[in-house]
């Protein structure tokens, strides 16, 4: 195994998943802002799990996000 590649595909998928993960939350929270859904002073349960076929691998993160 390239260790050098391998870390470099685990970094470029990381940054997919923050990019595109950020702007997903992002967008939710401002459509329900914008619906009533949410008053903008809550703070939300999140929740992330990932799974890596091939190895076996399921983990989650859990965690907060205080809107004001």
């Amino acid at each position: 195994m390239d260790e050098d590649r391998f870390n470099m595909e685990v970094r470029k998928f990381l940054k997919k998943l923050g990019v595109t993960s950020q702007r997903e939350i992002e967008d939710a929270v401002r459509r329900a802002v914008e619906t009533g859904a949410l008053a903008g002073n809550e703070t939300l349960s999140a929740k992330a799990v990932v799974t890596v076929s091939g190895v076996d691998l399921e983990f989650t993160v859990d965690g907060e996000i205080v809107l004001n």
